[in-house]
């Protein structure tokens, strides 16, 4: 099965659309994102395709929030 690769027009856009994402599964597993990575990190999490989709976009939620306050700090 071949990963979709979605574009965004910006990145506020994609930050919305990996948030709705992460909190998906955070309901799902009843787990904040910042708990689960950490306990993925430690390899106390199994490696379902859940998991490793959970992981992914939260590395991807949080190079864009890396990204935009970068963004931010040079406007100010």
């Amino acid at each position: 099965m071949k990963k979709q690769r979605l574009q965004y027009d910006s990145p506020v856009d994609a930050l919305v659309a990996v948030t709705k994402r992460l909190h998906s599964y955070e309901m799902k597993y009843h787990t904040e994102s910042e708990d689960f990575y950490d306990q993925f990190q430690k390899g106390e999490r199994g490696d379902s395709r859940d998991f490793i989709d959970w992981a992914n976009s939260y590395q991807h939620y949080l190079a864009l929030h890396r990204e935009l306050d970068q963004q931010l700090k040079h406007v100010a």
